[in-house]
């Protein structure tokens, strides 16, 4: 699978299937994607294949890192430094965002009160622990 963003500077190519894939509604994520839920899937570092450019990061906490385009502003990756083996990409930024299905909701209790969630996923109102 490959994707990018959207003006193309960024482009990677995944070695894998992702392990997690996940909807989440937290006020960071809502901010940082600028829309009401963040969709994220999971690798190892190792099975993300930059083809052309990287993300500049942001330290949107003490150990969170969200990447973005510098050129076109796309919110395209998410890495926690405690845990350095994992690298998530937004689901949206796949050429062909359809070949990963998501497994569930995380942080429910910040979901906007208007978006009916009418799936049949676990949702959690914190993380998933």
């Amino acid at each position: 699978m490959e994707g990018g963003c959207l003006c193309g500077a960024l482009r990677y190519r995944l070695t894998a299937m992702p392990f997690d894939a996940d909807h989440c509604h937290c006020r960071m994520c809502q901010k940082s994607t600028g829309a009401v839920v963040g969709s994220w899937m999971d690798f190892l570092a190792e099975q993300v294949i930059w083809l052309s450019g990287k993300p500049t990061e942001y330290a949107s906490s003490e150990t969170t890192r969200r990447g973005f385009c510098s050129s076109c502003g796309t919110s395209i990756s998410f890495r926690d430094t405690g845990y350095p083996k994992y690298y998530t990409l937004s689901i949206a930024s796949l050429d062909n965002p359809n070949l990963v299905p998501v497994k569930y909701h995380i942080h429910t209790s910040s979901q906007v009160e208007w978006l009916c969630i009418k799936d049949d996923t676990p949702k959690y109102s914190g993380a998933r622990s």
